[in-house]
């Protein structure tokens, strides 16, 4: 396997490190992440003027890159500065527009591309445990168009998304991995009722209500019925996403320990230099190289066809970082002391979000669960 970027992704890598750093310092990134809006649409219009959402697609669809390392570089650069823009909803719906759209969904994934448009998968429901075949939105066919009815519980950027990517159920029972449709409507569309809320973590989130929504039979993404491939394909991008994303804010929650360690003094003496400290230190390194190789081997299988591969390293990725990711929230935290704590301190807006990721598109007991199902399947 090569471990080596290439000189491309060294390039992007720099360019949005350096953009986060001097766009996203703490006091500015938190007045952002948890104002009103939840992101600054003027840096988001930003990121994509310097390629970041462009590198998450092939030059097919008009992006440059969109292979599994690029992806990680991107959400991983994101990491870094624990940023709050609404990229991962741009590369779902957009993945799933390449996977299943018609020519004229497609046509979509400019805008997505440039930045002028926002988009949000609305799939997770209340009480699904993460499971992707638990939809109890339904869609039912009346003449030309379909009616949607149900509830969608956390929707990033629901409220702003110009495109909701929908998933309702058209057949079978409502844990049925058949009979899943997908819809892409227009996010204000009549009869969609939002409640947002700010996230722990920033930004923003919603829960939305589907009452008898009418949307045009042109608005049914791929084949009716048959939308669970597709789902499970778009969460494969969020796992890997997700887990880059944590491996940045991981990188920078360790420095940030270690330069404390070596600064503060008790008894005379750098914390750091107590044998005990030490050695927890290098367990939390440790722990955090293991979860980069895992986030390696879920980028390297992501073009793979051979699905329990696929998803089987996807599922390992998300287990470790929801393992890993809570272990140096909580160690990083304790070597701190109480100042860790303290919201003026970055590393406690990090550790929340660490802990959160944990929880987005399953946890580490559902992936661990999911890991051993598909072993013994195989």
């Amino acid at each position: 396997m090569q471990f080596e970027h290439t000189e491309d992704r060294r390039m992007l890598t720099d360019s949005l490190n350096r953009f986060v750093s001097e766009q996203y310092a703490t006091d500015m990134r938190n007045k952002i992440a948890y104002g009103a809006e939840g992101h600054s649409p003027k840096l988001y219009a930003q990121f994509a003027e310097l390629g970041a959402i462009g590198a998450l697609f092939p030059e097919s669809v008009g992006g440059f890159a969109g292979e599994g390392f690029d992806i990680s570089v991107v959400f991983e650069c994101l990491g870094r500065g624990i940023v709050p823009e609404p990229l991962l909803g741009a590369l779902l719906v957009g993945r799933a527009l390449m996977l299943a759209g018609s020519d004229t969904q497609k046509s979509q994934l400019a805008s997505l591309i440039d930045g002028t448009a926002l988009a949000a998968l609305a799939h997770d429901e209340p009480g699904t445990h993460y499971e992707l075949n638990h939809v109890a939105t339904v869609a039912t066919r009346v003449g030309s168009h379909w009616v949607l009815t149900g509830t969608k519980g956390l929707v990033s950027f629901g409220e702003k998304a110009d495109w909701l990517l929908v998933s309702a159920r058209t057949a079978d029972a409502k844990d049925s991995t058949t009979g899943i449709s997908l819809f892409l409507i227009p996010g204000h569309t009549a009869g969609i009722t939002h409640r947002s809320f700010n996230r722990i973590d920033g930004g923003r989130a919603s829960e939305l209500v589907f009452d008898k929504v009418q949307v045009h039979s042109d608005a049914l993404l791929g084949v009716e019925g048959e939308g669970y491939a597709v789902l499970e394909r778009v969460r494969g991008y969020a796992l890997l996403a997700l887990c880059a994303e944590a491996i940045g804010a991981m990188d920078v929650v360790k420095d940030q320990t270690l330069e404390y360690l070596r600064t503060r003094k008790q008894f005379g003496s750098p914390i750091g230099s107590f044998q005990a400290l030490q050695h927890r230190m290098v367990d939390l390194l440790l722990e955090v190289e293991q979860a980069r190789s895992a986030v390696i081997n879920a980028a390297a299988v992501m073009a793979l066809e051979d699905r329990v591969v696929r998803e089987k390293a996807l599922s390992a990725a998300k287990f470790s970082i929801g393992r890993i990711g809570a272990l140096v929230a909580e160690e990083s935290i304790q070597l701190h002391g109480g100042i860790g704590m303290t919201w003026e301190l970055p590393l406690s807006h990090y550790a929340k979000r660490l802990v959160m990721i944990d929880h987005e598109f399953g946890d580490e007991d559902h992936h661990l669960a999911r890991f051993i199902a598909l072993s013994q399947a195989h």
